[in-house]
């Protein structure tokens, strides 16, 4: 393979990925598009650039003569594979462009992890994942971490000899049965 060749065509690829973002932007909010319209939106504008991206790796001279050991030739292995998948948020609204907001959410526990190097225990470790993953959910579901946090623990307190653990389908952060206290206003 033409080195050169890789790189005309890696950089178109960048280009059009480019172009798919840009083609892709919903979420201004001047211009948001309501999940049940994204799908209409995403055929028109998304899907052409996805379909040629996609008849692009699928040439199988792509990646003749490539070392199969090179993270590009893993990547368009990756995207061959996964197509199915990758092609999913065209039909389904709800499914973002990108994953910027999970990105986004987890930003706050990379930055806290290099002040705790090291959990004292594996238990640890996964505790504090849980309660990180419970923190970001709720705050992803517009309630004020704290307050659910501490509305949890009390209702946990309340049914603590119950044998039934029925009550906590009431407790996820999207259940409307979380009370206004713990909920962010809207502004």
């Amino acid at each position: 393979m033409n080195p050169n060749q890789t790189s005309f065509e890696l950089g178109d690829v960048l280009n059009e990925a480019e172009e798919l973002t840009e083609a892709g932007i919903e979420e201004e909010p001047e211009g948001c598009i309501c999940r049940e319209d994204r799908p209409k939106h995403r055929e028109t504008s998304v899907r052409p650039l996805v379909d040629a991206y996609f008849a692009w790796i699928a040439d199988p001279d792509l990646t003749l003569g490539m070392d199969k050991s090179s993270k590009l030739y893993k990547a368009i292995q990756y995207s061959r594979n996964q197509e199915a998948f990758l092609r999913v948020f065209l039909t389904d609204g709800a499914i973002p462009l990108d994953n910027n907001d999970a990105e986004r959410s987890i930003r706050t526990f990379c930055v806290g992890k290099h002040n705790w190097h090291v959990s004292a225990t594996k238990a640890g470790a996964r505790a504090s994942g849980m309660l990180y993953s419970i923190t970001e959910t709720a705050k992803a579901n517009g309630l004020k971490p704290y307050e659910y946090l501490t509305y949890v623990f009390e209702q946990f307190l309340l049914h603590a000899n119950d044998e039934v653990s029925s009550y906590i389908s009431g407790l996820v952060p999207w259940s409307g049965t979380i009370p206004d206290s713990c909920r962010k206003l809207n502004t």
